[in-house]
């Protein structure tokens, strides 16, 4: 499974999910910054991304579009760069659960 990081996510985690989350990867990384959401949108179903986003504009248009792709949603706040990498580690296993095994839409972390 590999996540694509919204742009309200540090490019710098990156390399620290790498070995969890291979071909991961951050929409500024990407040059999708200027983007608007539904074209990221698109680019993470065509690329076979889970969006990874701290908002709920992707789980929006999840709810009016269907899936793809998946998301993670982050509800835990304005937390540091090592928060939001231990919460992506931590969570790994129930992430993988909930969103291929139960093939769910989302998956909050709180």
């Amino acid at each position: 499974m590999k996540l694509l990081l919204d742009e309200n996510l540090s490019r710098r985690i990156v390399p620290f999910i790498q070995d969890t989350y291979p071909g991961s990867s951050q929409i500024s990384l990407l040059g999708l910054e200027q983007e608007n959401d539904k074209t990221i949108r698109q680019y993470a179903i065509d690329k076979g991304f889970v969006i990874t986003t701290k908002d709920a504009d992707f789980y929006e248009m999840d709810l009016l579009y269907g899936q793809p792709p998946k998301i993670i949603w982050l509800k835990i706040g304005n937390q540091s760069k090592a928060s939001t990498i231990k919460a992506l580690q931590d969570n790994a296993e129930a992430i993988k659960q909930v969103l291929l095994a139960d093939n769910k839409a989302c998956i909050e972390l709180l």
